[in-house]
């Protein structure tokens, strides 16, 4: 069984050419790195333009953690809450003398309605 040469290869490259194009695109903007550092230790130097605003974080690639310009003091670890059920959020806004006036006012309306008369 002999191979034959397919339609999706690339004709008039050579191994280690560049991008096709590159000479047509121009020269790049200048750029600068910027060190972030996460509570972890990883650094991790993205590539901004030079005159682009540099952001006050940048989420580590390494561990996901949030990454400061500052080395000795980088970002803390976003807290994350556990998760609360719709009883929880209530009882943060309510308390049982709430609870009972509103079960009070439910009842009474119920026990007025024609769908509900044995309440």
């Amino acid at each position: 069984m002999h191979a034959v040469a397919g339609g999706n290869a690339i004709r008039g490259s050579r191994v280690g050419a560049g991008p096709m194009g590159e000479a047509e695109r121009g020269e790049s903007a200048p750029r600068r790195r910027i060190s972030f550092w996460c509570a972890n230790g990883h650094e991790t130097r993205p590539s901004f333009a030079s005159d682009a605003v540099i952001p006050d974080s940048w989420d580590c690639p390494r561990c996901g953690l949030p990454a400061g310009p500052d080395r000795e003091v980088p970002p803390t670890a976003p807290r994350t809450e556990p998760y609360k059920t719709h009883l929880a959020y209530v009882r943060e806004r309510r308390n049982d003398a709430d609870g009972e006036a509103i079960l009070a006012e439910a009842l009474e309306r119920l026990r007025g309605s024609k769908v509900y008369p044995r309440l």
